[in-house]
């Protein structure tokens, strides 16, 4: 299997090269040539088999220059050795939907399905394609990528990782995780501004081949684990697979029926490797796209239009709080046709004016895949409330906004047994979660008063690593302006 750019079609690379250098060298994304197919007798094997097997059955399609003994040494290291409780992503049946969980890694996140897998693919990526150099991870993150990374690359040898995050766009809970994070290789740093200002420092240190060369000349190249890298993008795609089968195993359908996926939705990332897996023969139908009040994303699947020219909000579900959405080029490549002159068109109208407007055919191809919805603070809120009192069961904020599309997708029409995909432990937004339950800020508690009181008042426990962020030291203070983030990073790699 071979990748090739979305914005040129000039070289293809190895997966692993495409692992190891992050971003194409014009700035663009790198995504296979072709989709392997996967046929129902296929899916019907999967079915009996752990979370590891199906992870490595997806794997082994996209991945074809890692042998079979590479390939069985990653999905062992990163899913079977204790790095997560329990099955790494269980569905549970919870009132009229399925509930695919996918933070029980170190991290609480679903950003662990991926970034437990990445450091082992890239460590042997790196021998395969002879890097002699360090890489150097370069991270923006709204979240719960940042703490995933950083877990995930921490002490690796021949790797450092570097994370920018918003000042004031994460909450406390992950701020910690990130402040705290130990690690000889580890460096973190807030950024003045929101999300897309980080974001868009990270692509410009990139696309800057000076400093790419400075980089060399110290012994480093730079990667990235933000879901702009293929093996970040790819371990995703298996999780839709899995809760295909689980769907399957729990008589919730026949195998061929189709189910729907609603996914909250940020970056595009984990929403695009659903509909990857659909490409391969996986029985979608559709693909909801949940959006809170950042509802650019909404906007566009509906209209055609993406237009970043609107007010930043931020909300109680801060990960998604993203008005330029990476991933989407790569769908952008595959709806028009695989062109990548026209994507290069749009991306470079979205940097110049910040919109851009597809064709029809686009549209009509997009529409065919994907519905969109999207929610404001208090609805996620009022789900959160009425889900626990009815079902016993815990949403966080992200996942409680794709609640609410789900159920509205239901009352018009949608037929097909729904998954909502559930990205983070409510833990890591206590606050929020609690005010959703009790309807009072409770400004007098501090983040773990507010965990505790959380605790008190549903079935499901306070993981014991986010407790332990209580007593450890804080060792990343480092703020700095979006112009000064180039700067950072000369400073990390010395």
């Amino acid at each position: 299997m071979k990748y090739v750019s979305t914005r040129s079609n000039a070289a293809s690379v190895s997966s692993a090269q495409a692992i190891v250098q992050g971003l194409s060298h014009e700035g663009g994304l790198f995504v296979p040539e072709n989709f392997p197919a996967v046929s129902l007798s296929t899916v019907e094997k999967m079915v009996s088999m752990d979370y590891a097997g199906r992870a490595k059955t997806i794997l082994s399609l996209f991945l074809t220059d890692y042998t079979e003994d590479e390939l069985s040494d990653c999905v062992r290291e990163a899913y079977t050795e204790g790095r997560f409780v329990g099955e790494p992503a269980p569905l549970k049946k919870v009132g009229d939907n399925y509930v695919l969980e996918l933070w029980h890694g170190p991290t609480h996140a679903f950003k662990d399905m991926a970034l437990q897998m990445l450091p082992r693919l890239m460590t042997r990526a790196m021998k395969k394609v002879g890097v002699k150099e360090q890489v150097f991870i370069l991270v923006a993150t709204s979240g719960d990528t940042g703490k995933a990374a950083l877990e995930g690359f921490c002490d690796v040898p021949g790797t450092h990782v570097g994370v920018f995050f918003p000042v004031d766009g994460v909450s406390p809970a992950q701020k910690l995780q990130m402040i705290t994070q130990e690690g000889a290789n580890t460096h973190v740093c807030s950024v003045y501004g929101n999300f897309d200002d980080a974001q868009t420092g990270v692509k410009t240190i990139f696309n800057d081949e000076a400093f790419a060369k400075e980089l060399k000349e110290k012994g480093y190249v730079l990667s990235s684990a933000n879901s702009i890298n293929w093996g970040r993008l790819v371990p995703q795609v298996a999780y839709y697979f899995s809760a295909y089968c689980d769907l399957v195993k729990q008589g919730a359908l026949k195998l061929g029926d189709k189910a729907d996926f609603c996914v909250p939705t940020g970056n595009f990332g984990n929403i695009l490797a659903a509909y990857y897996a659909k490409r391969m023969g996986l029985p979608v139908g559709k693909l909801l796209c949940a959006s809170n009040k950042n509802n650019v994303l909404f906007d566009f699947i509906t209209g055609g239009t993406y237009n970043a020219n609107r007010d930043f909000h931020k909300t109680a579900s801060p990960s998604m709080d993203i008005l330029v959405s990476s991933n989407l080029e790569r769908l952008l490549y595959e709806l028009c046709g695989k062109n990548p002159e026209t994507v290069e068109s749009w991306m470079k109208a979205l940097k110049s004016g910040g919109e851009y407007t597809v064709d029809e055919k686009t549209l009509n191809a997009l529409q065919e895949s994907f519905a969109a919805a999207w929610t404001d603070d208090g609805k996620a809120f009022a789900a959160i409330k009425d889900v626990q009192d009815k079902e016993n069961y815990l949403l966080d904020t992200h996942t409680a906004v794709a609640w609410v599309a789900a159920e509205e997708y239901h009352k018009n029409g949608g037929n097909n047994p729904m998954v909502v995909v559930s990205t983070a432990s409510p833990y890591k937004f206590s606050r929020s979660v609690l005010c959703a339950l009790t309807g009072s800020s409770h400004e007098e508690l501090d983040e773990f008063a507010c965990a505790d009181k959380l605790e008190s008042l549903s079935s499901l426990k306070m993981p014991a690593t986010l407790r332990d962020l209580k007593s450890k030291p804080v060792r990343h203070k480092d703020v700095v302006n979006p112009a000064e983030m180039l700067s950072e990073v000369r400073s990390w790699a010395k």
